[in-house]
Formats: C-alpha cells, sequence, structure tokens
C-alpha cells in the first residue's frame, strides 16, 4: 500500500506527494468494512479548509461501487487518463481525458471504467453555492511587486 509523502511545509503551506499517475492505484482507501484500491483523499494531507480532493483509478472494466449523492457537496472530476461512462441521474455520457463533469450535491452519479487502460480521475468536492462573484480569481487575487527569485 502507497502512503501520502510530505515534501515540505510552512506557515502558509504544504506540499505532499501521492506517487506518479501510474502509482495511484497503490493506494488504498478503508470505507467502514470495505477497503476502496486505488483512491486516495489529499485534503486533509495538505490541510485544505474549503475543499477536499482525491485522486482514484478504476480498472478496465472497474466502477466506482455505487452511486452517491452529497449532502452540501458539490463536485468537479477530471478525467486525467482513460476513458469510461459517466452516469448522472440515470443520463450516461462517454468521458474521457481532459472530460470536467461538475455534479451539484443532490446528482445520483457513479463513473465506471470502458475503456482498455486503466482510468485515473481528481475528484474535487467544495460547498456549493459558496463562491459570489467577489471570489472570482480576477477580484480575489493580488499581484505583488516581489521580485520571483529562483
Amino acid at each position: 500500500m502507497r502512503s501520502i509523502e510530505t515534501i515540505k511545509s510552512g506557515r502558509n503551506y504544504k506540499a505532499v506527494s501521492i506517487g506518479s499517475i501510474d502509482q495511484i492505484i497503490e493506494h488504498e482507501l478503508p470505507m467502514g468494512p470495505n477497503v476502496i484500491k486505488g483512491k486516495v483523499f489529499v485534503g486533509q494531507a495538505v490541510g485544505t479548509t474549503g475543499s477536499e480532493l482525491s485522486f482514484q483509478t478504476l480498472v478496465p472494466g472497474q466502477d466506482s461501487g455505487f452511486l452517491h449523492t452529497h449532502k452540501t457537496h458539490e463536485e468537479l472530476y477530471i478525467i486525467l487518463r482513460g476513458e469510461g461512462t459517466y452516469q448522472v441521474d440515470g443520463e450516461q455520457f462517454a468521458v474521457s481525458e481532459g472530460t470536467i463533469v461538475r455534479v451539484s450535491p443532490d446528482g445520483h452519479r457513479a463513473l465506471k471504467n470502458t475503456g482498455s487502460e486503466n482510468l485515473t480521475m481528481l475528484c474535487i468536492q467544495y460547498k456549493a453555492n459558496n463562491f459570489t462573484e467577489a471570489d472570482s480569481p480576477m477580484m480575489d487575487g493580488n499581484i505583488l511587486p516581489d521580485a520571483l527569485n529562483w
């Protein structure tokens, strides 16, 4: 079983490694009496305060194992590698590398690898209806006058 490795941390940051995309399959996530192979949650490891994120690899023919919803979290599924079928509220559609799917908390969702190679995705969870126009990157970001020092 692979584990999350801390690379460096400081007052305003923490950097970790889960390994390469090919090594995500080596992680195991205990969920009650079951263990989900190929899934790792990373938010707590890096100290996120407004979101959770996970990586998951499904081998050919594998699905997420269950439909699920959330109480308050919206999710973004970003397909990093492979191809599959995504299901939301009984509708199915093809996904592949570069596909991004947003699902509201009430959406009944699941993912299946329908390809011949591993399917790897990143899922970002965050509280739905939380951002306003003032939270846009152009409004929230500050460009500093400090010189870059590499």
